[in-house]
């Protein structure tokens, strides 16, 4: 019988990705094109739905040259929730200036508004852990009515999550998909919107013809949608009319579909033979997203959800991430070089010689929440700090201060898994893709930390296979997103008791976090912190290296 294929669309915050997958869950090509972002003003991140488009269908049209395209039986898309403004026509409506409609998830603009909508202490905010994030759709709505009303608002007929725009630019249905509006609009099934919730925090034309702004008819994630590809979608893409479509997913949850249902038969892992509540998926980006899953509704203080099916058919969906931390280790180390990172860990095993790697951070600490604490704090006007930094400027005191960030971003884990064991998840293995994963030093440090094994998928592309499951799905070749294709090869679980001994550096850090609070408190009319902790560690990270010493860093990453 001939190959059949599919494909995956994955748009993340940087970039658009496309994999071309064989009906075994194999990746035989990928293509990758790069998206812009503009920050007109500190915190507001937008990009262009245009843009994003046109990129979707040169890498789809790139992975699929080399094949037939009947032979293309579906195509699913996974994105950032990031919210995308069109007007009545379908026309981008700009949220700051030129053609630029998308206000990104990681856009902070926000944030009064989001304390606003958690004061009011509404019923839905138990399904986002008690408080409203600035990085969901409605304090979002909130601010462009309240800041953009002549520009935007007022021309606004439809608001779509990301994913759910690239649906339906590929289908020309409207139906949204249930992961993006349970995860991040409040949407409740199968009870639907509460209108009391848009009416008190202000937005009640929202209500109007059936919630039509918003989505008015929703389906599962890989259901299909429509006809399939339309004759336009279909022509930009390169594939034929017709081909299915499935409903899509948001990234981090097409990644967490990607992995969390591994064959892990034979490793000899606690969370073998168990059921999959046994495991949490760790989507590692630009941010990371720790999804665990439940039979029954779990609610974990700071901690998204309870949501329903959002990522896994029937199961209920709790949500952790932190919002920086691809993000915070390419922002601390701007530093340039194919494998500079890799050459950075082998530059601390040569550091630690008989002693743990874990242990040379004892006396160097890091608080990670440079763009805000997502979970568990669940506060986006915390910080990021430094605590220890020397005069020296030295290799081995980048290699310190990379290794405690590490350190700090794995800790932030144990924090989240901590509050979701308390709540009642069973949490016994972690299962982790994305950017940071293929950097040896963060999966064991995450295994140090938390004390749990660490398992990696052998198709290192697990968002993108997540995102061609929803086509497979749609196609009807499957009649569930839980398609059983092999996933695992590798696993990390040696557990060094160094970095468990420095849990030290959480108690350290919240006392340092609380004496911050206090200050704050008796000093209103002095921003003690009014330097950007960014700015700072950027300045000290050249003026630690020095010239000479970056070229070292470069000439090693060439030779590698």
């Amino acid at each position: 019988m001939a190959e059949v294929y599919y494909v995956g669309v994955d748009v993340g915050s940087a970039g658009v990705r496309a994999a071309l997958v064989t009906r075994a869950g194999l990746v035989v090509s990928t293509a990758e094109e790069t998206i812009s972002i503009w920050e007109p003003q500190s915190d507001h991140y937008v990009q262009s739905s245009t843009e994003i488009w046109e990129k979707c269908c040169t890498v789809v049209k790139r992975v699929t040259q080399s094949v037939e395209k009947s032979r293309v039986r579906g195509i699913g898309f996974d994105a950032t929730c990031s919210l995308v403004v069109l007007d009545q026509s379908f026309q981008p409506v700009p949220v700051c200036d030129k053609q630029r409609n998308v206000v990104m998830w990681m856009d902070h603009r926000a944030e009064e508004q989001a304390a606003r909508i958690t004061n009011t202490g509404h019923g839905v905010l138990s399904r986002v852990g008690g408080v409203m994030s600035p990085e969901m759709q409605p304090p979002k709505l909130l601010w462009l009515k309240e800041n953009l009303r002549e520009s935007c608002w007022n021309k606004a007929a439809h608001f779509f999550d990301l994913p759910d725009f690239l649906s339906w630019k590929a289908t020309g249905s409207l139906t949204r998909s249930l992961c993006t509006l349970v995860c991040k609009w409040t949407y409740c099934p199968p009870d639907g919107w509460d209108a009391g919730f848009w009416t008190n925090i202000g937005l009640e034309e929202l209500l109007e013809n059936n919630f039509s702004k918003i989505g008015s008819a929703t389906c599962s994630p890989g259901s299909p949608l429509g006809d399939g590809l339309t004759q336009d979608a279909a022509a930009e893409l390169n594939l034929e009319p017709g081909t299915a479509v499935g409903a899509s997913l948001i990234d981090a949850h097409a990644g967490g579909l990607g992995v969390i249902g591994a064959d892990v038969k034979g490793f000899q892992l606690p969370c073998e033979d168990q059921p999959l509540t046994s495991r949490m998926a760790m989507i590692c980006g630009t941010s990371t997203c720790h999804m665990a899953i439940s039979k029954q509704p779990l609610f974990v203080p700071g901690v998204w959800g309870p949501c329903l099916s959002a990522m896994v058919p029937g199961m209920w969906l709790n949500e952790g991430g932190q919002s920086a931390t691809g993000r915070l280790v390419s922002s601390l180390f701007p530093l340039t070089g194919e494998n500079i990172f890799s050459y950075l860990n082998n530059h601390l095993s040569s550091m630690a010689t008989s002693n743990s790697v874990d242990l040379l951070g004892s006396s160097l600490h890091v608080w990670p929440d440079f763009h805000g604490n997502r979970s568990p704090l669940a506060d986006p006007t915390l910080k990021g700090m430094v605590i220890g930094l020397p005069l020296s400027q030295t290799l081995d005191d980048l290699a310190l201060l990379y290794l405690a960030t590490i350190q700090s971003l794995a800790l932030g884990t144990l924090q989240i898994l901590e509050a979701m064991k308390e709540a009642g998840h069973d949490i016994r293995t972690l299962f982790l893709c994305g950017g940071l994963s293929k950097n040896a030093l963060f999966v064991q440090i995450n295994a140090n930390a938390t004390g749990l094994p660490v398992v990696l998928p052998d198709q290192t592309e697990a968002v993108l296979i997540g995102a061609a499951v929803l086509g497979a799905c749609a196609s009807q070749d499957y009649s569930t997103v839980q398609v059983e294709w092999p996933t695992v090869c590798e696993l990390r679980s040696q557990r060094s008791q160094g970095l468990r001994k420095n849990r030290l550096h959480y108690f350290w850090l919240n006392a340092a976090l609380m004496i911050r609070n206090i200050l704050m408190c008796f000093y209103t009319k002095v921003d003690m912190f009014s330097k950007s902790p960014h700015i700072y560690i950027y300045t000290q990270l050249l003026s630690k290296t020095g010239h000479g010493q970056m070229s070292q860093l470069y000439e090693h990453s060439r030779e590698i």
